[in-house]
């Protein structure tokens, strides 16, 4: 089995959830009975990748190794740090990982997503796939929250970001699978309006050359970077949780 090593991005000030930010990391937070970050470590962990790096920043980076240690919650032998100073952008974050992915394929997750399902088939599936890049889409309602994919048949034409006229339904979710070149590609952008590098110029150059594949993530997923979005998320993973605790409750009364 080819080498997949899995990134988890979990930087940035979370500006848009102050004054809950004010003394953590966003993704300290809860989400229903978990901190955010259990949820993006355990989606790798489900995919099978065992080799994992923890990309933070701010003044709360040392909560995670307090929280996480060397990931025996998980069932890992070690989880990896590194800090990215100030707010690059994703792009700029991901850069960090370099020297940790070592020519390997990459499985990038961003530290607010939480997914119902499991991306377990699209690695696999990326394993296999010669090189390039492979993207998870998901048909969404508001659309131009997010990176929206322009799909001409069976491939992407181009990814637009947070368009105000939205080309299709189709969100990029935070999860992406890369070739060691994807470094290469991040030397090359320059900061956008908002003064980052951007994930989806990564994804463009990809997909201007001709590598990029795609599929859709199946079950419910979100984000959780706006109130909004983390009281739907804790909200989403406390329904999941319902038939199980039912079970339980079940089991116990018939003890």
């Amino acid at each position: 089995m080819r080498i997949m090593k899995g990134i988890v991005l979990a930087g940035g000030s979370g500006s848009r959830l102050y004054p809950l930010t004010k003394i953590t990391n966003k993704h300290l937070l809860p989400i229903y009975d978990k901190p955010m970050i259990y949820y993006p470590i355990q989606t790798l962990v489900d995919a099978g990748i065992r080799d994992i790096l923890i990309v933070t920043g701010g003044k709360n980076a040392g909560d995670f190794l307090r929280l996480l240690a060397n990931g025996k919650n998980f069932g890992l032998k070690h989880i990896g740090y590194t800090y990215q100073e100030g707010e690059g952008g994703i792009a700029d974050a991901l850069a960090l990982a370099e020297h940790f992915a070592d020519g390997d394929k990459i499985c990038v997750i961003l530290g607010d997503n939480i997914i119902q399902g499991t991306i377990r088939g699209a690695v696999d599936q990326f394993r296999q796939q010669a090189s390039g890049a492979s993207i998870l889409l998901k048909k969404v309602k508001d659309a131009e929250r997010f990176g929206v994919a322009e799909i001409a048949g069976n491939r992407i034409v181009n990814i637009e970001e947070k368009p105000k006229r939205p080309k299709s339904d189709f969100a990029v979710t935070g999860i992406y699978l890369y070739d060691a070149t994807v470094f290469d590609k991040v030397k090359t952008l320059v900061p956008s309006g908002r003064g980052e590098l951007e994930i989806t110029d990564v994804n463009n150059a990809y997909i201007h050359e001709g590598t990029m594949s795609f599929s859709f993530l199946e079950g419910w997923w979100t984000d959780a970077g706006t109130f909004d979005s983390l009281l739907r998320a804790g909200n989403l993973v406390a329904q999941s949780h319902q038939p199980q605790t039912s079970a339980r409750v079940l089991e116990k009364a018939n003890v």
